[in-house]
């Protein structure tokens, strides 16, 4: 935690300075959760000093705490991508807050597109392992290293108690791995063909820098995606932003009742 954190956290809990369980990161699309939450405190990004600020249309830009089943939880509204110029650490700032305030689980989320022939528009799916087509890491520099972080990125429990709750309230939910690219611009037919080669479920441009600073700070993870477009080269389409926001809210409410019953099984 450096003193740009330090300031940050100290603004906030100039505002709050109860302790909280878990945070969730919104991805495109997915803000239809925020109306479930029992809202205690917003605070807007660019509010808290040395905090980032999102510039991609679809991201809110607030941090919300409050009461999601009944448990103390921090959200973002909107997140932070590398391809808006922001390096690795900047990405990752909200990170080393959520540890300050007491963080145990996070629950990161994105909307991304199929890579794998197994998944469709509208799926859900719970990410098993990643590839960091980033090429570039958050965890260069000051860092205690925290040995057994790196073999277990996204927690096992986790995962099992995902499928658990997706089950019980018959939620469709596949298993896969993700990868993620630099963005701004998508994958060309060839990138597809190479993903698919190596074994990549899904491809989106975000995800993999907050999960790899949570574990080293021994935050439990889980990930979970919605496909909202099919990267399948054959049959390559170009991905318009409205056909993904339309694929995410139709998605929305499976992926809104499964966080909410996980997080009340934390």
């Amino acid at each position: 935690m450096n003193k740009e954190h330090k300031e940050a956290y100290k603004y906030i809990k100039g505002v709050t300075d109860k302790k909280y369980d878990t945070g969730i990161i919104l991805g495109t699309g997915l803000g239809g959760l925020v109306k479930f939450i029992e809202k205690e405190h917003s605070i807007d990004y660019k509010d808290i000093p040395g905090f980032p600020v999102s510039t991609v249309e679809s991201h809110t830009g607030k941090l919300i705490f409050g009461k999601l089943s009944g448990k103390n939880i921090i959200a973002m509204s909107g997140r932070f991508h590398y391809y808006e110029g922001y390096n690795h650490q900047r990405v990752t700032f909200p990170i080393h807050i959520f540890k300050q305030a007491g963080i145990k689980n996070l629950i990161v989320s994105n909307a991304c597109g199929a890579v794998s022939t197994k998944l469709e528009k509208a799926d859900l799916m719970i990410i098993t392992s990643h590839f960091n087509m980033h090429f570039a890491t958050p965890l260069i520099g000051d860092f205690k290293r925290n040995g057994s972080a790196s073999k277990y990125f996204y927690d096992a429990d986790l995962i099992a108690l995902a499928e658990k709750v997706a089950l019980k309230n018959n939620i469709n939910i596949k298993k896969g791995s993700y990868a993620s690219v630099q963005g701004p611009n998508l994958e060309t037919k060839a990138e597809y063909r190479l993903m698919q080669k190596i074994g990549v479920d899904t491809v989106g441009m975000s995800t993999i820098p907050e999960v790899l600073v949570a574990r080293e700070l021994g935050i439990r993870t889980l990930g979970l995606s919605i496909i909202t477009d099919l990267g399948f080269p054959d049959t390559l389409r170009v991905a318009m932003l409205e056909d993904i926001l339309e694929s995410a809210a139709k998605a929305e409410p499976k992926m809104v009742t499964l966080i909410k019953k996980l997080v009340n099984e934390l």
